[in-house]
This record gives structure tokens, sequence and C-alpha cells, in this order.
């Protein structure tokens, strides 16, 4: 089966194993690879399959005739060919290959990617040279190349001498890294130590071997329970929701005894504090009535004498 398969680079971060040692990684998403062309020994002289990953916005018209035989609509964004040994199981034409079906924590891999581009760099950046004398006048020398040639013999710098120039954007392949952790629903793989190239970066992803002694990460993705049921979700929905809202109503309209009980106390205060308040009105009442009768019966016998 194939052992290598097309992604593209996360970000950097850090994770810790179970024997709390603390470990750089790197999340690289490999989503489905399609394989786009199966190269037999019979009609090409070699065992190999091609897969594709991505979407390419504006594919070439030669692109386009190529995945028609895979039946594909669209045009992969990047392919790849992988060689494959003699008798080896060779995967059908327009099948997907997904991450968990070819890694496994533990496995030992190599990825190969384009580094980052660091533009015009000296001999001390992009080769290591230590410089010159930093005493004794050589005030202009620290960061120099030195000597590059030997005068009239052979009169000329000998091709591939380390000097100043473009430094990165190379293909560049970083061997022995392990894979500790495989998270197949979001297709994603965490591989311990640092990956070529830049963020959003496409690489290749290829199993070499597999660790002896391979320590897991301490928590690692975790997969999600499926739960087994006869009936379609929405029906079990259905007939757990009245059930849910007849609780609720029973839980909001039953009172309790201690409620009750208030309520009661606080009826009885209320019918008490009404009845002293009619209780002080008809006593103030009463004596303005017999002061009223006093009155007219003092004007009544005012008038009889002044009658006689």
């Amino acid at each position: 089966m194939i052992q290598a398969l097309i992604g593209q680079k996360i970000e950097q971060t850090q994770r810790f194993l179970e024997n709390g040692k603390r470990i750089p990684v790197t999340e690289l998403s490999i989503n489905d690879n399609v394989v786009v062309q199966v190269k037999s020994q019979e009609t090409d002289q070699y065992t190999a399959v091609q897969i594709g990953w991505g979407k390419k916005k504006k594919p070439v018209n030669a692109a386009v005739g190529h995945v028609k035989k895979a039946k594909l609509t669209d045009v992969p964004f990047v392919v790849k060919e992988v060689r494959l040994e003699e008798g080896a199981d060779l995967p059908e034409v327009g099948e997907v290959i997904a991450v968990e079906t070819v890694f496994k924590p533990g496995d030992i891999i190599q990825v190969s990617g384009v580094s980052k581009g660091k533009g015009f760099a000296s001999a001390i950046k992009r080769y290591n040279f230590r410089g010159g004398p930093k005493t004794h006048g050589q005030s202009d020398r620290h960061r120099a190349p030195g000597s590059i040639g030997q005068g009239t013999t052979p009169g000329r710098v000998y091709k591939g001498k380390k000097m100043a120039g473009h430094m990165g954007s190379e293909n560049v392949t970083v061997k022995n890294l392990v894979v500790v952790d495989v998270d197949a629903k979001n297709k994603k793989l965490y591989v311990m130590g640092l990956v070529p190239g830049h963020k959003k970066s496409t690489v290749m992803v290829t199993v070499t071997g597999e660790m002896k002694k391979f320590v897991p990460l301490l928590n690692p993705t975790p997969e999600e329970p499926t739960v087994e049921t006869n009936e379609p979700a929405e029906v079990a929905a259905t007939t757990a929701a009245p059930e849910a809202v007849a609780e609720a109503s029973v839980a909001v309209e039953a009172p309790t005894t201690e409620e009750v009980k208030a309520e009661a106390a606080v009826e009885e205060r209320a019918a008490e504090e009404a009845e002293t308040v009619t209780k002080e009105e008809s006593a103030q009442e009463a004596p303005a009535a017999e002061e009223k009768t006093v009155d007219v019966a003092d004007a009544e016998k005012e008038k009889n004498g002044n009658q006689s």
C-alpha cells in the first residue's frame, strides 16, 4: 500500500508526553488525497502511483485532460508521484486515501518541502563562517568571508565556492521525525519536530519506519463515542421533547409546602391590618357625630329664647 501523502503545514506548537517531557510539535493538515494515475510494470516498466491534493483555481487544458481518466471534476493543486515496490497492492484510480489509513502514532517519517526564503545573505549567515579577527585594528573584517582564491594560479574562483548569495527557497528533506498523534476527524497529523517551509506551505510526508520505544502524548485527541440507535435522530428528538416539556411544566406549576405556608401567613397579616384600620376609622367618626347633635340642640334653645 502507499506510504506517502501530501499535506499542508499549519503551525508549530508544543505538547507533553506521558513521561512529562515537553516536545516541539508541528501540526499538518492532510486532507484526503486522491489517486490520479496508477503506473504498473506492464504499461510503464515501473510501479508508482500519482496522488493529488487540493484544488487548482485556473487549471490548464492538459491537466484537465489528465484527470478525466480518474473521473475527477476538480484538478488537484499538487500532484506527486510515489514509487512502490514491485508486487505491492495498487489502489484504484479515483480512490480517496485518508490520513488514518497511512499513518499511526509511533511511525518514523520524513517530510519534504520548500524552505523559507531568506533573501540575499552573507557567508556568515548562509554557511556559518566564523568571520575575521576582532582585534589589532580589524574594524571592518568581523563578518568578511576571507580569501576566495590563490592568485595567478588558477587565476579564477572555483565553482561551488561558499560565498554570499540567495539563501533558502530550496527543496529540503527532514528525516527521522515521529508521528505523535493522528486526528482522523479533523484530518490532521501531529509530528514531533520541526518541518521545513512557512505556514500553509505544501509538504510531502513519507513513512520510513516505526519507533520501538514510543511514548504517547499526555492528552491525545479524544475520540467521540458513537451511540447506536435504531430510530432516526429526528424521531428520537421529537419523542423526547414532550416528556421534557411536561417535566419542566410540572416543576414550574407545583409549588412547595413552604411557599404555600408563607402565602397564607401574608394573607392573614393583611386581613388583620385591614380590621384594625376599620376599627380606628369608626372610633374617630363616633365623637364627631355626638358633637353635631349637641350643637343642634344648643341652636334650638337659643332660637326658642329669642322668640319668647
